[in-house]
């Protein structure tokens, strides 16, 4: 199978070359009348901000990108990027995985970093959650695929850098727009941007709401964006952002596969029982110092707080946990020669502390008369305080105008302590400090085309349930997941940058895989079972063709193909080696079209193919490949001088295709029940959209 993928790789390159070929015979190419496709720039973070020279597989989603659905559910959006998977159910219930990693979470997202601008959206306890930011408030979204980056903590999946939207034109905005569809689904956003010489401001609310398609299945969540600079100087500048965000989300869980196939409106009989839903209070903030300490050095550094109040009614237990983390960061950028030989650097350190604690208590609902919910008495109490640092380094050197090396390292040290309060018990403990070198190299035949190759090492610590025993101690034998990243690829521009084509093989082996093995409801034992082995193919392309001077038309393909499985895994005698890896698609495959007009009609049509997944270790459940359709036409017009209008209207899963938009992994029957696998996808749904903006 994998023979057939580097065939691919080798028949892409090929093409490749045949269209370069083409362009030096003299092809009528750059004759053709239609944009040019802009460079990237990405995070100033970064040691480059050029996305053609950074050696590494970044996915991008512009503010255009973010928008091209129905700005309600970022899942489709992020699933344009080759090697990125997203489940979500009912918006709340969501998991992303990269090149594999973290397909085997339970719930929620791990072994991923996300930042929103300099603030850290992954909690002390390893999870990770992006859906309280609404879209409309973002202005671009990085993905970076693999432990490619020692700068932002060298995790084992990567990272994702989420730019908050700042004002940059000089001018005062102020827009309203709403999003109208099936299910009751109802967004109604407020913005108002100000942009001066000194400073600006962006302040922007929303509120969604969705009557839900399953039983036990609405959805609310409201929030607040404050964004902005303050004192702003030539070198220097004082940034600003939070976000405060209120959701109540009724859970529908998981079904088995009788319900999936013949009724997939319903929930599990127990949360629909028990009016089972999780309702928190969010909030993030933080302040960024940016200024310049002479010509060759400046220096970025930030603070933040982020608390979340959380309350969880679930058939088993009632739920209440708080967490408030604080944290931050420094970081210096500079560059100097050594001789003629040019080289740019990035050192820092990172800090950061959250203090957690949760009770569970009785959830007495068969008692409450079918009203759902009732607190009853207190059952554990437990807290936890987790705090790490990493210090980090990287450097470029311009070797020549064709050759430049990377070299990067991360050094984290991290520990936490566990208390009990109901068995009156503290614990403390602290993983070995780790290290995570990286080392690129860059070559540029020319301005328009980069390939790379490059090696790193990147770790993932264990989540909270997976340190415990099954007494609820602390196993102290417990280590971090840890492996080796090999990456070939290539960035190139043709047709007069009409045509972007990026290209990356990978290679990645897991060592002390975490499992958390389900022992309650919602307890869990952890243990390093073993290795995986991740290796695969993204290949991306976007293009601008032409086609007269009222029409143009934009395209994208993003495909990735992988090989995902368990290299040594033994669990409870039983031995999975060689099976697929569970909980993601090896194969998936995304497309569109962008018909625009000069008038400011446009249509755009989107498909999405994802492969079979594998369900449990054992290989012996596989949910169905699927394929999904989404269309939507719009036009954008100017009413007066300075005001604009949008309106849209759409369809996502035009087919009406039955699949499963989220696996539950490894799921465990009690009793004579079957396994609640599935969480089922929105069968075919209507929306429109309609905006005015008005530039002062």
């Amino acid at each position: 199978m994998i023979l057939k993928k580097y065939c691919l790789f080798l028949f892409m390159l090929f093409i490749f070359q045949n269209i370069e070929a083409q362009k030096k015979e003299g092809k009528n190419i750059d004759s053709l009348k239609t944009e040019k496709l802009k460079e990237v720039v990405i995070s100033p973070l970064h040691i480059d901000n050029n996305l053609l020279n950074t050696p590494a597989s970044i996915g991008i989603l512009s503010k255009k990108d973010l928008l091209q659905n129905n700005t309600t559910d970022i899942t489709t959006v992020l699933n344009t990027i080759p090697g990125v998977f997203m489940q979500s159910s009912n918006f709340t219930t969501t998991r992303i995985s990269i090149r594999g990693i973290g397909a085997r979470t339970t719930y929620g997202t791990n072994k991923i970093r996300a930042f929103y601008g300099s603030i850290p959206l992954t909690s002390g306890n390893s999870e990770t959650v992006i859906d309280d930011i609404d879209l409309e408030n973002l202005n671009q979204i990085e993905i970076i695929k693999g432990p490619l980056s020692s700068v932002y903590g060298a995790g084992l999946g990567g990272a994702i850098l989420i730019s908050p939207q700042l004002s940059k034109n000089g001018n005062q905005t102020a827009g309203i727009s709403s999003v109208f569809g099936s299910y009751g689904l109802l967004k109604n956003s407020l913005n108002f941007g100000l942009d001066e010489k000194n400073g600006s401001l962006n302040i922007s609310y929303h509120n969604l709401k969705t009557d839900g398609w399953r039983e036990n299945s609405a959805y609310k969540r409201e929030g607040i964006t404050l964004a902005g600079e303050l004192f702003r100087k030539k070198n220097s500048k004082l940034t600003y952002f939070s976000n405060y965000t209120y959701l109540k989300a009724f859970i529908p869980s998981s079904i088995n596969k009788n319900a999936f196939e013949n009724n997939p409106e319903s929930g599990a009989p127990t949360w629909v029982a028990s009016k089972g839903y999780k309702e928190y209070k969010s909030t993030l903030g933080g302040i960024a110092y940016d200024f310049s300490i002479n010509e060759n050095l400046k220096n970025s550094t930030s603070v933040f707080i982020n608390y979340k109040d959380s309350n969880e009614p679930r058939p088993f237990d009632i739920l209440r946990q708080y967490t408030f983390a604080t944290g931050a960061r420094t970081q210096f950028a500079g560059n100097f020669k050594i001789g003629k030989t040019q080289n740019n650097f990035i050192a820092g350190i990172e800090y950061f502390t959250d203090t957690y604690k949760g009770n569970t208590f009785e959830n007495l609902y068969q008692q409450n008369n079918g009203l759902g919910s009732l607190q009853g008495d207190q059952l554990t109490e437990t807290g936890q305080k987790r705090h790490f640092y990493n210090i980090f380094s990287q450097l470029r050197t311009l070797l020549s105008e064709q050759f430049e090396i990377q070299a990067g390292l991360n050094y984290n040290k991290t520990k936490f302590s566990l208390d009990n309060y109901t068995q009156n018990t503290n614990q403390e403990y602290s993983y070995d400090g780790i290290f995570s070198p990286q080392l690129s190299l860059l070559f540029k035949p020319n301005l328009q085309q980069t390939v790379y190759f490059s090696v790193s090492r990147g770790f993932s610590l264990p989540a909270t349930e997976e340190t415990l025993t099954s007494e609820g101690t602390i196993n102290t034998n417990i280590k971090p997941e840890n492996g080796y990243n090999f990456e070939v690829g290539g960035k190139f521009y043709f047709f007069n940058k009409k045509l972007y084509t990026e290209i990356a093989v990978y290679r990645m082996e897991i060592k002390d895989l975490l499992v958390a093995k389900r022992v309650g409801d919602d307890q869990y034992v952890g243990l390093n079972a073993g290795k995986t082995f991740h290796e695969g193919i993204e290949i991306t392309l976007n293009h601008n063709w032409p086609i007269n001077n009222f029409f143009s038309l934009n395209s994208y393909l993003a495909g990735s193909l992988g090989n995902y499985e368990f290299k040594e895994f033994i669990d409870n005698g039983n031995d999975y080696s060689g099976n697929k890896l569970t909980g993601v698609a090896a194969n998936k495959v995304n497309a569109g079209i962008t018909l625009n007009t000069n008038l400011g009609i446009y249509f755009n049509a989107d498909y999405q193919f994802v492969d079979e997944i594998p369900m449990n270790d054992a290989n012996t459940a596989f949910s169905n490949s699927y394929n999904l359709i989404n269309l939507k036409t719009g036009y954008r017009l100017e009413v007066l001088q300075g005001l604009t209008s949008h309106f849209a209207v759409g369809i996502n899963n035009v087919t009406n295709t039955k699949y499963a938009s989220l696996i539950l992994p490894n799921a465990v029957a009690a009793g004579n029940a079957t396994p609640r696998y599935y969480y089922p996808g929105l069968p075919i749904n209507y929306y429109g959209t309609i905006s005015l903006n008005y530039l002062f």
